[in-house]
This record gives structure tokens, C-alpha cells and sequence, in this order.
């Protein structure tokens, strides 16, 4: 690409020259949902062998991308996202948000979604899909004083027959402007609270996700009295793992409030979004869960 003398010095035709163009975001797009062999990037993104090797190429010399060796007969990659890629994802994210908001959307501000929106096409398509492997987040211990806190935890519990996976725009927050479907955080996670004791009968995790940092969480979870982990997604790995619904509130790209129930597999077997009635949400999670176990619980 050709650039003027004074790009040089400009970080935005810099990062430019990296994404390059429109094939070269889907790449990035789909490494980050985890879809980093050769062919499954080719049948995500409908890209022909050779353009995808040469846009992969590209990724690699940029340092955005490296190759790992998973197959040494005959020779097969990986590619993963390095630290410089990963730091790339609040910006796909950002992306997302302005592309729901103002191409896909009406350019409104909201914490919530239409039913006949992307954004709820989106998350519904997740059921049956597996969630990636190994993608951890900082987060806290909930109730268990011997836990490291802001250690960094997996998704979904190894220990439990189902896990309920749900995000939530911020705890403590003052939105400055009427922004519909964000309140309501403290609510829900009272309620998970307080309904904890029949999802571990039934042998079912809880973990809430938000983009505040750990130690907002920590500082709310002690508060409150929070018995499972809440997660920090500040770095937006889960939201561009996934494709999560944002909004911009409070200064910071915050989720909107949905509820996954996930499997001991980590296959994705019910998506409550939007989710508007809170207290009846957190009910249908359990139940949800509950039957997916097959305990008695709440029968």
C-alpha cells in the first residue's frame, strides 16, 4: 500500500495498512471465534485456498498472527493470535457495536435488542455451537476465601453438569442518560444469588461475565456476598470469541445482558436474549438447567 510521507507518524494508517481490507478483518474475525486451521477458515469465510493463504501470510510477516505445527505428516499450522493480535479484538468488538448500532440498527442506544434483530439472530445461532477451547478470563473465587482472586478461570466449570453462562452490563454503574435494558445488574445477581443453592443441588455452575475490571467485581462480589465467580471480559476475548452483543455506556463497551446455558461438553444447549424480565430469566435459566442435568431438582 502507498503511503503519504505523513502516515508514517499516524497510528491510524498504520494499523490500516495491517488490517489491510475487508478479508483480512474476516480472518482476524474468526481466529478470534476460534477457527484457526486452514480449512475451517476457508469454509467460515468462503475465501478461495489461495487468497487465504496469501491474507494469512500477511497476518504472520505483520505479527499479529503465528503459525503453531499441530500435524507434522503431512505439515499442518495453526494460527493464533499473538499478544499484538489479541489486542486487536477491542477493536473488532468496537466494530461490531458501531455496525449493530448503525448499520444493522436504527442508530438508537440500547442495552437490549429486538427480537427480529442481528444482534438476537446472532446469539440465538450460538445454540448447538460449542464455546472454545482453553479461552479463560480473569475473574474472582466467589465465596471461597482460599481462591486467588483475578486469577484466570475457564467459562465453564469442570466439575458441574451444566454451567449458566450469563453477561450483564455493570454492577455500581451510573449510565449519565436513559439507556433501556441496562439497569438491572445488581437485580440479577442477587437473584442468581439467591437461587444458588438449588443450582448446585442440581450439580449446576453459575458464572457471571461483565467488562468492568476484577477488581470492580471483586469489590461488588464481597459486597453482595456473590457465591460464584464473576468474570472480567475487559479485554473483549468472550465478546469477540462469541460475537456478543455490546453498547457503549459509562464511558466503556459494556455487554448486553443475556444468559447462556452450556453443558459439561461446552456445547451451548439453550440462549435466553434478549432478556427483558429479569426475575423471570434467572427462573427459565434454572429450569433450563436443571432438566439439561436430569436432576429433580425443582420438579
Amino acid at each position: 500500500m502507498r503511503m503519504h510521507n505523513a502516515d508514517e507518524t499516524c497510528g491510524i494508517a498504520q494499523a490500516a495498512t495491517v488490517l489491510g481490507d475487508w478479508w483480512n478483518v474476516l480472518v482476524l474475525r474468526e481466529v478470534a471465534r476460534g477457527h484457526v486451521r486452514f480449512d475451517a477458515l476457508a469454509a467460515e469465510i468462503g475465501l478461495s485456498r489461495k487468497v487465504l493463504t496469501e491474507r494469512l501470510g500477511r497476518l504472520v510477516a505483520s505479527g499479529v498472527l503465528r503459525r503453531s505445527l499441530y500435524q507434522r505428516r503431512p505439515v499442518r499450522y495453526e494460527y493464533l493470535l499473538t499478544d499484538a493480535g489479541t489486542a486487536l479484538l477491542p477493536l473488532l468488538v468496537a466494530m461490531q457495536d458501531w455496525g449493530d448500532r448503525w448499520v444493522l440498527g436504527d442508530g438508537r442506544l440500547t442495552g437490549t435488542a429486538e427480537t427480529e434483530s442481528a444482534e438476537h439472530a446472532r446469539v440465538h445461532a450460538l445454540t448447538g455451537t460449542r464455546l472454545p477451547d482453553g479461552l479463560e478470563l480473569p475473574g474472582t473465587r466467589g465465596a471461597d476465601p482460599s481462591g486467588t482472586q483475578g486469577a484466570d478461570l475457564p467459562l465453564v466449570s469442570p466439575d458441574a453438569a451444566a454451567t449458566v453462562l450469563f453477561t450483564y452490563p455493570g454492577t455500581g454503574v451510573v449510565w449519565g442518560e436513559d439507556i433501556p435494558g441496562a439497569d438491572g445488574c445488581t437485580l440479577e445477581n442477587r437473584l442468581f444469588r439467591d437461587a444458588w443453592p438449588e443450582f448446585r443441588e442440581a450439580g449446576v455452575d453459575v458464572r457471571g461475565v461483565s467488562t468492568q475490571l476484577t477488581y470492580e467485581q471483586r469489590q461488588f462480589g464481597s459486597a453482595e456476598e456473590v457465591p460464584y465467580p464473576l468474570l472480567s471480559d475487559a479485554a473483549h476475548r468472550l465478546a469477540a470469541a462469541l460475537r456478543l452483543p455490546t453498547f457503549r455506556g459509562a464511558g466503556r463497551l459494556r455487554h448486553k445482558r443475556l444468559i447462556l446455558v452450556v453443558d459439561a461438553e461446552r456445547t451451548v444447549r439453550h440462549a435466553l436474549f434478549p432478556v427483558v424480565d429479569i426475575p423471570h430469566a434467572v427462573a427459565e435459566s434454572l429450569r433450563l438447567a436443571v432438566r439439561l442435568t436430569g436432576s429433580p431438582v425443582g420438579r
